[in-house]
């Protein structure tokens, strides 16, 4: 294994009932495991269920230092992921999905990339998307490449985001400075805390950068998913709400604060 990147990845759990559990959050793992330059720490923060803290104080991380980290309370994924940020010990922080996992070469291209561009704060991957069985369903993060909307191929601009929502923080790396200086997620965002963080960023200007490599396979849409649940699930949203968290995130990332926006329905 080469040299490490002083990178922490923050590992969000919010319950272990979710279908096949153990099988995900070990290929999670593993893929972590599988890095050619490898890994600071791993940061997984969880809500404290029994069950779930029972699993993850007894896994074997061999190779691997972890830091488990309770967030009592607030198990939505944006607090937890602030939590995990808060508690890494690295320059940089990055972001894996229990049900996701790294390609074996993601940090040694971003420790390259860090290297030969030291003026950028953040790099994404190319992001392969599949369903929950495991097939191929797309491509995420692409659009930097797209010259038909962007003027400097590879980079994520404010005014590329501002026309293409489709746009993802798995698997990205990030100075924790940056993410800390720009407030991090906003909870209150719901359905577009993402898209939200990534317009606030490019809006103050912090270089960003995709890594032409694909480094990062991505479980759409999951029973029990955060995104899943607002699409199928309990907190299903109507069509006007999602218009309504859209224009929100276009209106809010002016802000470095969560101003704790909230959804009212329209009477019909």
């Amino acid at each position: 294994m080469e040299n490490n990147l002083d990178v922490s990845v923050i590992l969000p759990i919010e319950s272990s009932k979710h279908k096949n559990f153990i099988e995900l959050f070990s290929n999670a793992i593993l893929s972590i495991k599988q890095q050619t330059v490898g890994v600071k720490e791993v940061v997984i923060v969880h809500s404290g269920e029994e069950s779930l803290e029972s699993i993850l104080t007894s896994y074997d991380y061999s190779g691997l230092t972890v830091n488990l980290v309770k967030n009592y309370g607030k198990t939505d994924f944006a607090s937890q992921m602030n939590l995990g940020v808060e508690s890494a010990n690295s320059e940089w922080v990055s972001f894996l999905e229990f049900d996701d996992e790294y390609s074996s070469i993601w940090f040694k291209n971003v420790k390259r990339y860090a290297e030969a561009y030291p003026e950028f704060d953040s790099f994404l991957s190319l992001v392969i998307d599949t369903d929950d069985k495991g097939a191929f369903a797309g491509f995420t993060n692409e659009a930097t490449f797209a010259a038909s909307m962007n003027t400097v191929i590879g980079i994520l601009t404010n005014e590329v985001l501002l026309s293409y929502q489709n746009f993802q923080t798995s698997g990205m790396v990030i100075k924790k400075s940056t993410y800390q200086s720009y407030g991090g997620f906003k909870p209150s965002m719901k359905l577009t805390f993402v898209y939200e963080f990534l317009l606030r960023l490019t809006y103050n200007s912090v270089n960003m950068m995709t890594i032409p490599r694909i480094g990062y396979k991505h479980t759409n849409l999951r029973e029990g998913s955060i995104f899943w649940n607002y699409k199928n699930g309990e907190q299903r949203m109507t069509d006007d709400e999602v218009r309504f968290w859209l224009e929100s995130a276009k209106k809010e990332h002016f802000f470095v604060d969560d101003r704790n926006i909230k959804y009212e329905p329209t009477d019909v």
